[in-house]
């Protein structure tokens, strides 16, 4: 009993007193050094022990139990159990896009708690590159295969899935709820992102339009070594955005007061980390490794789930592997645009696409030249020609810097078309292909 009462009291010299009176009068002398090593220390160390098992128990506990989504993690190792034990590659693709989801929610809450300590700025990059790391990650195992078809489609269709399907589901339901006015949200950073999507879609053209016209001064390799110049140049411009919004023009990215009061009690609640530094990077790190490992099972299940149910490659890569992908921006989007704050929406749906337009897609080419594949930025006339309709359709909306439901509406219905668009869409066996 007093042994136990050692690691609750404010001072062990007391306590260690104590347990040196109460030993037996054997006539030898106890140095004070040996009742600490024998005595105090085992007990501090049993006690740090604790405290950090009772630590780790509860940072899994906040990151891995407290979300319902959290319930479709089993998907991921039956997907694994699938592929080893049966030849159903349909099962193995669904399960383990099924397993994907609830880790790609985790790794932007992980990101999250890891801005607390960083700060804006950093917080801000973080965000730009774990955002998306599902669709970096899905894109580099399926670069590593040579399904470069793959890589282009999943990373479009993620692009498309934000502005048509993220941005569409977000305004319907704010207008919904906010059905008496518009919502308004900063006109400027509406302008600023459209203006660097039209650039990412410069940079897609020109080598299509190189490659359909037959006027390469080299068949084949013109439009290669023009991709990676252009895709070097469009590193620069992101770098460049990120100085703009994150420091030169950061009061450009000030949400917008709202008149509505139902945002306001929530602008009043100050948000706390619930992890500590360490945890939030060990959770990165974890969750990274794990949707690794998921993402080659997804990859190597593609084709073969393309002839098990008899869906084109295309569809699965522009509509379903996006829509998973995104699944924790889908919910984020809606339910700051339901809370009236439109301008992180925006930043979530239109950020979001801007980071894989002008990050991702040249990142992909430029780990492509490392590993020696021919990854360039001919994403084929029918994809380029949807990216370019679509960015100018959502420009269109977004510059009056307001929102409603018929907006939202519109940009879903456009979405089912571009669904409806690739389901039918097959690419070219040629040459061309």
């Amino acid at each position: 009993m007093q042994m136990g009462s050692v690691g609750d009291n404010e001072d062990p010299e007391v306590e260690m007193q104590a347990l040196a009176n109460s030993l037996p009068a054997t006539g030898k002398t106890y140095p004070s050094e040996i009742l600490r090593i024998g005595t105090f220390s085992d007990l501090t160390e049993s006690f740090s022990l604790r405290r950090i098992l009772r630590r780790l128990l509860q940072s899994i506990h906040i990151v891995m139990v407290s979300t319902k989504i959290n319930l479709l993690l089993p998907f991921g190792p039956i997907s694994i159990m699938l592929y080893y034990l049966t030849n159903k590659h349909g099962l193995v693709f669904f399960f383990s896009l099924i397993g994907i989801a609830p880790l790609a929610e985790r790794l932007g809450y992980a990101t999250e708690q890891l801005a607390f300590y960083t700060g804006p700025t950093v917080g801000g990059l973080l965000n730009a590159t774990f955002g998306n790391a599902t669709e970096m990650i899905i894109a580099i195992y399926a670069l590593k295969n040579g399904m470069i078809r793959v890589v282009q489609q999943s990373l479009l269709g993620s692009i498309l899935s934000n502005m048509l399907l993220v941005l569409g589901c977000s305004f319907f339901s704010g207008g919904i709820v906010h059905c008496k006015k518009d919502q308004v949200f900063t006109k400027a950073t509406a302008v600023v992102n459209s203006g660097l999507l039209l650039m990412a879609v410069m940079g897609l053209m020109f080598p299509a339009v190189l490659h359909f016209t037959h006027s390469e001064v080299q068949y084949g390799k013109s439009e290669v070594a023009l991709s990676r110049f252009s895709s070097c140049i469009m590193l620069v411009a992101y770098a460049s955005y990120l100085v703009f919004q994150l420091k030169s023009h950061r009061n450009l990215y000030n949400p917008v007061d709202n008149e509505d009061g139902p945002n306001e009690n929530d602008s009043d609640e100050e948000e706390v980390p619930e992890v500590t530094l360490w945890e939030a990077i060990a959770w990165l790190a974890v969750l990274t490794i794990w949707i690794s490992v998921l993402s080659e099972y997804l990859v190597n299940a593609i084709e073969g789930a393309s002839d098990s149910l008899n869906l084109p490659v295309a569809f699965i890569s522009v509509i379903l592997l996006p829509i998973v992908g995104n699944a924790a921006e889908h919910a984020s989007a809606i339910m700051f645009a339901m809370k009236n704050k439109l301008d992180i929406t925006l930043g979530v749906a239109i950020g979001s696409s801007t980071q894989i337009a002008m990050f991702v897609i040249p990142f992909c080419v430029v780990v492509g030249w490392i590993m020696g594949k021919p990854m360039d930025l001919n994403f084929q006339l029918f994809e380029t020609a949807t990216l370019f309709i679509t960015v100018l359709v959502v420009a269109f909306m977004l510059q009056e810097g307001t929102a409603n439901y018929l907006k939202g509406l519109m940009l879903i219905l456009c979405y089912l078309i571009v669904a409806a668009s690739f389901f039918v869409h097959v690419d070219p066996t040629t040459g061309d292909s």
